[in-house]
Order: C-alpha cells, then sequence, then structure tokens
C-alpha cells in the first residue's frame, strides 16, 4: 500500500513526475542566487507569485555593506512582484512556515536543506538548489523522483530528561548520515503520536542529516489542533499500511540524553561520556530548538542561577520573542548571564552573531556540527536544549539529570 509520500506526489516510488508547487521559499542567501538565475532566464516575474516566500534570515541584520546592497535588491524584488516578504528580525524561514502557512497533503520546496521541517505536518516538503527554484518561479512546478520510504517506528514515551531532540539525533546516528540517502521518512507509532508539534518540527527538520529527501508525520489530532490555532480545519491523514523500503524500531523509554560529537552529526554518544568537556560557548536556537517550548524550557532551567560560559539564546522568530517577553523568560535569560540575539538563524551558520574562534568549543542546539561550520578551527557538540542548559551552567559539558 502506498506511503504519504506517494500518496501526495501521487505515484509509486521510483517514478519521475512533474508536479505543480503549493508553497515556494527561499531565504536571503538563496534567494539572491535564485533570482540571479531567474533573470538570466530571460524572466521579469514570477508565475505565481501568490504561492512565494521570500523571508530573510541567514544575514539578518546584515553584517556588511555588500550583504546588505544583495539584501536591498532582493527586497525590492519580493515587494514589487507582490511575493509574501518578511523582512529582517521576522524568525527562519523554516519557522515562519511552520507558523500557519504550511498544511498537510502540500508540496512544499524550499531553497535551503531544512525546508524537510514542513513534513511534521504531513506535507511534502523538501529542499531544492537556488537554480531549481528560480525554474518553480517561472513555471510553478518542478520534477520528482518519487522516493522510497524508511518507516520511523516510535514506541512508548520519553523517560527522564530526554527531549526529541535526542530522539533526533538516536535516529540519525542509527541510519547515519547517507543511510536514508534520497528517502522518505515516515514517523509513526504510539510513540509519534504522542510527540508535540514543536517536537515533530525537530524530528523532521533533522531527517536531511540523514540523507533523507523529506521526514513526515501523518496529520492527526495534534496537528489539527495545532493548525487551528492559526484558522486552519484540515483533515487527518491516516496510514494505509504502507509499504516501506526500511523499518526502525526505537523505543521512546530507551532514549537517553545524547551528543553528537565532533566532526559529524551521526556520531551519536550519551552526554555521560563527554561530561567535564569545557565548553567557551552555548548556542539555544536555530530551525531545529528555537521555538517557544525550547526557550521556556530553557529560561526554567536557569532562572535565578547564572551560566559559566558565554550562552546565547536566538528566538527562531518574532513571535518567540514577542511571547518569550510577555511571559518574562527574556529577564530570566538576561538575569542568568545569556545573550539574546535578534530573531534568525544567529551564528549557525558560521557568518555572524557568535562565530567561534580557533581552538574554541561550543554545544549548540543546531542540526550540524561540520568542521568549520560555526568557527573555522572550532569543535561543537549538538545536544537537546536541556542538556545546553545544564552545561551552560557548569561551563562544561553535563547531563541535564543533574537539573
Amino acid at each position: 500500500m502506498t506511503t504519504l509520500a506517494e500518496r501526495i506526489l501521487d505515484a509509486p516510488a521510483g517514478a519521475y513526475v512533474d508536479r505543480n508547487v503549493d508553497r515556494a521559499f527561499a531565504h536571503d542567501g538563496t534567494g539572491v542566487l535564485a533570482l540571479e538565475a531567474f533573470r538570466e532566464m530571460g524572466k521579469k516575474v514570477p508565475a505565481y507569485p501568490e504561492r512565494i516566500s521570500i523571508l530573510f534570515d541567514h544575514l539578518a541584520p546584515a553584517n556588511n555593506s555588500q550583504t546588505a546592497t544583495l539584501q536591498a535588491e532582493l527586497r525590492e524584488f519580493a515587494i514589487e512582484c507582490g511575493l509574501h516578504f518578511s523582512d529582517v528580525g521576522e524568525g527562519i524561514c523554516h519557522q515562519l512556515m511552520s507558523e500557519g502557512q504550511v498544511l498537510p497533503g502540500e508540496i512544499v520546496v524550499g531553497a535551503d536543506s531544512h525546508s524537510c521541517t514542513a513534513g511534521a505536518f504531513g506535507a511534502f516538503a523538501t529542499g531544492v538548489g537556488a537554480t531549481d527554484m528560480a525554474a518553480i518561479w517561472a513555471g510553478g512546478s518542478t520534477w520528482f523522483r518519487v522516493p522510497e520510504t524508511t518507516g520511523i517506528h516510535l514506541e512508548g514515551t520519553l523517560a527522564g530528561c530526554a527531549e526529541a531532540k535526542d530522539i533526533a539525533l538516536t535516529y540519525v546516528g542509527r541510519l547515519g548520515m547517507d543511510g536514508a540517502t534520497y528517502r522518505a521518512l515516515e514517523f509513526t507509532g504510539e510513540g509519534a503520536a504522542g510527540i508535540p508539534m514543536d517536537g515533530r518540527l525537530t524530528l523532521s527538520n533533522m531527517a536531511i542529516e540523514a540523507g533523507a529527501k523529506t521526514g513526515l508525520f501523518y496529520a492527526d489530532a495534534i496537528t489539527r489542533q495545532y493548525l487551528a490555532g492559526y484558522g486552519h480545519d484540515v483533515s487527518e491523514q491516516v496510514p494505509d499500511d504502507p509499504d516501506y523500503a526500511e523499518e526502525i524500531t526505537i523505543d521512546l523509554a530507551d532514549v537517553a540524553p545524547v551528543l553528537s560529537v565532533p566532526h559529524r552529526v551521526d556520531t551519536v554518544a550519551e552526554v555521560t561520556a563527554y561530561e567535564g568537556t569545557p565548553l567557551d560557548q552555548v548556542f539555544v536556537g536555530t530551525c531545529t530548538n528555537g521555538r517557544y517550548s525550547d526557550i521556556e524550557r530553557f529560561a526554567s532551567l536557569v532562572r535565578g542561577k547564572k551560566v559559566k560560559t558565554r550562552t546565547i539564546v536566538v528566538p527562531a522568530s518574532r513571535d518567540v520573542l514577542l511571547r518569550a517577553g510577555r511571559a518574562g523568560l527574556l529577564t530570566d535569560l538576561i538575569e542568568a548571564g545569556c545573550i539574546i540575539g535578534s530573531p534568525g538563524c544567529g551564528p549557525c551558520l558560521g557568518m555572524h552573531m557568535g562565530v567561534l574562534g580557533e581552538g574554541e568549543v561550543a554545544l549548540s542546539t543546531a542540526n550540524r556540527n561540520f568542521r568549520n561550520r560555526m568557527g573555522v578551527g572550532a569543535e561543537y557538540y549538538l545536544g537537546s536544549v536541556a542538556t545546553a542548559a545544564a552545561s551552560a551552567l557548569a561551563g562544561e559539558i553535563r547531563s541535564p539529570e543533574v537539573l
């Protein structure tokens, strides 16, 4: 029987299809390149501007004059063509698309590898290159080879201090960085049904770290409730005994707080194995863990205490920042010694707002720890929000079990 990816793309695995794109987006980095390719195609106005979003998040605010000039050109294009436009300070493209933009069953394409995040809503969401995005702007469609699917069955419930991020690192560690190349991942089972939307976004976000084309949850009661908050009444998607190319099972009760250790995301070990490693920086944010629930959890753990290493917190969107401000969380964070960045990607891509120096070591809630990504010659460990809080307070890697 069909998988969710096959159902949405309306063809069996292995087939090549052309499909209209329901939503297409690019950020300030890839948008500049897509605009250049679009104009080289001799085009001036996208075919379906109402389906296209431009969101500034990577180098926002601009880090130098050249960046500012390129952003000004892309900003003018987006506004003149009537595209959905999100300027500096609004937040990360994947977070903003998850704030009531993407719906179950849609085909969503972003010019960013972590566009698979939106698969949490039961959409077929994937990333493309800037030239592919320019072609989508021109015609409104693109081609896909329908992926085979790996079923990830989640059983039971999380115990102790483990979080959705620990599930994500666990499955990436089991599959490996190329273990699901060009496949779709489907997260199913009673364990998946119990994961709130923010956690689902984290799991779908990291599908690309196993090489997957997308990572999907079936739209269910949690999806309906979440999207109802944005005024959408959507239908549930029910699995149809899908045929998987591969299946793995993870008992959530066995998931412990873990880290991805330098310099591969699939090199995963329990936090306790690296306790005592000195840290120069802790970073909480990104499209993986910069949501309100993440900020709220981190603030609750550092409230009334002092961090012992520089700690940067970057909300994923303006809405997250506003909610954190109204709830008093920003005061908690600042009093604990944290630095608050403007909504966006922050230092994740290694361009500004907290890049590391040579030989420095950081723990980040981001999704990648490739060598030199967040600072040439630095080392970064990836972990959960709770692990980040325990480590920030200790000034060294520390298991959240101590909190």
